[in-house]
């Protein structure tokens, strides 16, 4: 069966869920058995409590996503019943007369914990893999079978708050602490406590009523109206408008059933109100967009769909990093912090431990906030071991070459110590836009060569590009994906073009912002309306931070290796504009304080010389600006998908969110097509382009999607 059922001598029945596939979740076949086993607990005789858990390592895992994202507008109305079926089961069990538990045997999100919360008492067990909370909006989706609602009710406003409009996820200590459970004991007590706790309370009326349903109870902290929650409820409504802009409607959604919940209205018709919000958001773009990338499409990407087949999974077993600079710095934390033994090298001793005090910051900073302890800090950075000799690397079987971005100064690292590698190591060069292959024609193996695109800071950016040089193995590429994985980073594989992916796609939304400003465009407009769009920053001041220079220094050396063609530049005002900045205007970027705008301690201001760039009547609407800083993106990461430089539309999609900014709420870049609709991209590509160039002209794999209406998959 798929729920095990079992009554044991004192009265207490245990429902074991198990059903088929790897996870518990609320699918097609989930309420008929929820509802069977709810029934035949009604029907029983001498019951003193019921226990639910799970066969499986995770407790529950949620809502059927597949399910979700199919959902028409046509479909609403039979989700939002089905919803309310499922809640309707849940109401019966949290009104039995007899305690019910939640014996949380593993990780317990989303609709899993939904469950736990329709019990009277909820024990975690203390196991590493144990996660529990409500995700959903991290999908673009809303708790709708009866969190949003409980969990207000349980925690009050300001303490939901986190959980649901961030979609905090903590392990059972900090649940315990936060009041999402009542008790963590050992894997191996979980049922005998919950069966202990069980008898223990016969007889108690207050052990077999909810809270929302005990008379005179009163949400923590007070109703929404209150004087202390209503100006809390008006920030937290501004902080969302300035996260989201307004695209992401599932936050939105949850802070107003969160209102309506702790306002006038009663539990039950509340738990209503809920079922139709989340019904009627999941055939929302943004919804469809959230859930295929961030969960289908991130799973196939950390799964390996490009990692190379056929090669045996490996480990890093000792990792020399060359340069302890920003970037080696902070691939020596991630790699540390994954129990990998360090060697972190510079050309002094003392330029190698400062590169190993950030480490020790971090970590200290981490024991400070209580996230680790002393004793696991201090076993952390002795895997680092800094140096400034060379045969220290002896024996590495990888080498990530992480020094200044020229071509001359990789060369000589690599002659160095490319021959210290451990037999059938491999060697990885940290950079953003030098070709992997023109790297490697310096190696003595280049098959063992393999670009590795790490973002900064790098102990906080999720993404790791590889780059396959026209020499690389798949054997190498396989390693570098694996090497990621290990480091808990999400690896893309990438072909050895121009600026790869990310820095080629990138480069684009960038300098057509800066396009419109040489056409004349109110520049702070410009930089406004990009943000706009979804985009974590305005693209001029996105240009200031990666520094105009650096950006005017990489095209240049492009132009000088052969790389780029300045005939071919299809924003040449662009480049101008960029280069008299930094030549004539001395602006270099943020990092001097003068770019696009003006840095001082009291804020930022845009530079007051860009007037002479304004042309006046020259306004373009709204909607026009906006779309040709998405679509160079997007038009950018479909040509790299049809040139090859991308070998997934899932890796399109994940590498722009987590690398290069691309709104959330699209899904992606690619993504973002799928449901703005291929017909209507492919007009609006050819509406921009006769009036601002064929940069916007639409590619052939976008117009054979579109004959074919196949979505980019």
């Amino acid at each position: 069966m798929a729920f095990a059922y079992e009554k044991d001598a004192k009265g207490i029945v245990t429902v074991t869920m198990d059903m088929d596939g790897p996870v518990n979740a609320m699918n097609d076949a989930f309420l008929p058995q929820f509802r069977e086993a709810v029934d035949k607990i009604e029907a029983e005789d001498d019951l003193k409590g019921v226990i639910w858990t799970s066969a499986k390592e995770t407790f529950f895992a949620g809502g059927d996503l597949n399910m979700l994202k199919s959902i028409t507008p046509d479909g609403v109305e039979a989700l939002f019943e089905n919803v309310e079926g499922t809640k309707a089961v849940m109401r019966r069990l949290e009104k039995l007369p007899v305690p019910v538990v939640a014996a949380i045997n593993g990780a317990a999100l989303g609709g899993g914990y939904e469950i736990c919360l329709a019990c009277n008492y909820r024990i975690a067990a203390e196991n590493p893999k144990t996660k529990i909370g409500l995700p959903e909006v991290t999908l673009g989706l809303l708790p709708g079978g009866g969190g949003t609602v409980r969990l207000t009710w349980l925690l009050g406003l300001e303490a939901a708050m986190p959980f649901l409009l961030e979609g905090r996820q903590v392990n059972p200590q900090k649940a315990l602490a936060a009041g999402l459970i009542h008790d963590v004991v050992a894997p191996d007590q979980l049922l005998d406590r919950a069966k202990e706790y069980i008898l223990s309370v016969q007889g108690d009326e207050a052990a077999v009523t909810q809270p929302w349903d005990t008379k005179g109870y009163k949400i923590p902290g007070g109703p929404s109206a209150s004087p202390k929650n209503a100006p809390r409820i008006a920030g937290a409504a501004a902080m969302l408008f300035k996260k989201t802009k307004g695209l992401m409607p599932a936050p939105t959604r949850i802070l107003d059933i969160m209102t309506e919940a702790a306002g006038r209205i009663d539990f039950d018709t509340a738990q209503r109100y809920e079922s139709r919000r989340f019904a009627s958001l999941t055939p929302l773009a943004p919804t469809k967009n959230m859930i295929e990338t961030l969960f289908f499409g991130m799973n196939k990407v950390n799964g390996g769909a490009s990692r190379p087949p056929d090669v045996p999974r490996s480990k890093v077993e000792r990792l020399g990093i060359l340069g302890a600079g920003m970037m080696g710095q902070g691939i020596t934390y991630s790699a540390a912090m994954a129990g990998i033994p360090v060697v972190l090298k510079d050309m002094t001793l003392e330029a190698a431990e400062r590169g190993k005090a950030y480490t020790a910051m971090l970590l200290n900073k981490r024991v400070d906030k209580g996230r680790m302890t002393p004793e696991k800090r201090d076993a952390v950075l002795a895997l680092i071991t800094p140096t400034d000799k060379a045969e220290e690397v002896k024996g590495c079987d990888l080498i990530i070459e992480a020094v200044f971005e020229k071509i001359d100064i990789k060369n000589a690292v690599l002659a160095e110590h490319e021959e210290l590698l451990a037999e059938g190591g491999f060697w990885g060069s940290n950079t953003s836009t030098l070709p992997i292959t023109r790297l490697a024609e310096e190696s003595g193996k280049p098959e063992n060569f393999v670009g590795l695109h790490f973002f900064s800071p790098v102990d906080k950016m999720p993404l790791l590009e590889i780059i396959a040089g026209d020499m690389t193995s798949d054997e190498t590429l396989a390693r570098a994906f694996d090497f990621a994985r290990q480091i808990k980073k999400t690896p893309i594989i990438v072909g050895d073009k121009t600026g790869f992916y990310t820095s080629r796609t990138i480069g684009t939304k960038m300098l057509e912002a800066a396009q419109l400003v040489a056409e004349g465009q109110d520049p702070l407009r410009v930089d406004n309306l990009s943000r706009l769009t979804g985009m974590p920053t305005g693209m001029l001041s996105l240009l200031d931070e990666v520094q105009l220079k650096l950006v005017d220094d990489i095209y240049n050396t492009q132009v000088q290796m052969g790389l780029q063609d300045p005939t071919e530049e299809v924003t040449p005002e662009a480049r101008k504009l960029v280069r008299e900045l930094v030549a004539e205007h001395d602006r270099p970027g943020r990092a001097t304080g003068k770019g696009f705008y003006d840095y001082t301690e009291a804020g930022k201001e845009i530079w007051s010389g860009l007037a002479a760039w304004r042309k006046e009547g020259s306004d373009l609407p709204d909607q026009d600006i906006q779309d040709r800083i998405m679509f160079r993106a997007i038009l950018e990461t479909l040509r790299c998908l049809e040139e090859g430089v991308l070998r997934s539309v899932a890796d399109g999609n994940v590498g722009s969110i987590l690398g290069i900014g691309a709104p959330v709420h699209t899904g992606g870049y690619i993504q973002f097509v799928n449901t703005y609709g291929l017909d209507r991209f492919v007009a609006r590509c050819e509406e921009l382009s006769s009036k601002y160039g064929d940069r916007f002209a639409p590619p052939d794999i976008l117009k054979k999607h579109a004959a074919d209406q196949l979505e980019f998959c």
